[in-house]
């Protein structure tokens, strides 16, 4: 069963992005699991018609970008691949997990300059590995957004308790919140300090208020990101990542020092 989409801050910027008349290709960047995809497929509810390119999934999809990087020859070839037209400002083009294929990097700033009125969206993770590969990025010619997890006032309208934030916003110190406001509030900052801000975890907190049923999700996330870990080991070796990774969550809270990581 397919979970309901939980609102984001970013979505407003997604939507605004698409209404721009100079639009720029858009790189949105973030760890995985942050819902960078699923807001992307919610944005794709205003257009007519919505191609989504997982270079990691649709690994025959690498070929369209080993010629000549023309956007209208590429866009003609995905269009006959994914059997869905690719018409301007009625199509969402999505490039999703683009750092799997950085010759499609390479192509988003060539959609800017020769095809701009195609609205173009690119999400991956960990860009930066990719990027140390291209002789250049196109700069200026593509916007990137970054995306989070879950603030505590999404995991807050999450929750339904959208009023309640309205309340603590319009708060200040000549106006304090109502004790009984501050309290629920209080409550609901425990609840999201264990739950923590990963959507799939929220998700599952908000569909059946246990967090120890979140709790399993979270668990997942996380022998997933370890599994992750082998794929960086040409650059970085496997355990110092995971060295990094356990010393930061042991130091959360307190200021990081690097000597306590590993001496």
């Amino acid at each position: 069963m397919t979970c309901a989409y939980i609102i984001r801050k970013i979505d407003k910027d997604l939507l605004d992005w698409s209404k721009e008349q100079d639009h720029k290709p858009l790189l949105i960047r973030g760890a995985r699991q942050v819902g960078k995809s699923s807001s992307v497929r919610k944005l794709a509810e205003n257009f007519d018609y919505f191609v989504e390119v997982n270079f990691e999934k649709n690994t025959t999809a690498h070929i369209f970008f080993d010629f000549d990087l023309i956007p209208q020859e590429i866009c003609a070839k995905l269009s006959v691949h994914f059997n869905i037209p690719i018409i301007p400002n009625k199509t969402l083009l999505f490039f999703d997990e683009i750092q799997a294929c950085p010759r499609a990097i390479s192509a988003l700033r060539f959609f800017y300059e020769d095809y701009p009125e195609l609205h173009v969206v690119a999400a991956g993770s960990l860009l930066e590995f990719a990027l140390e590969e291209l002789p250049s990025f196109g700069v200026g010619r593509i916007r990137s957004l970054y995306m989070y997890p879950f603030s505590f006032s999404e995991f807050m309208n999450a929750c339904g308790e959208r009023l309640l934030w309205n309340e603590i916003c319009n708060s200040s110190p000549e106006k304090p919140l109502f004790p009984a406001f501050h309290q629920k509030a209080l409550e609901l900052l425990k609840k999201f300090l264990v739950v923590g801000g990963m959507p799939a975890v929220v998700s599952k907190f908000v569909e059946s208020q246990d967090i120890l049923s979140s709790q399993y999700i979270l668990n997942d996330l996380i022998d997933s990101l370890k599994a992750d870990f082998s794929k960086y080991k040409n650059r970085v070796p496997e355990l110092r990542i995971s060295t990094a990774f356990q010393a930061i969550v042991e130091q959360t809270g307190n200021k990081f020092n690097y000597s306590k990581v590993e001496p």
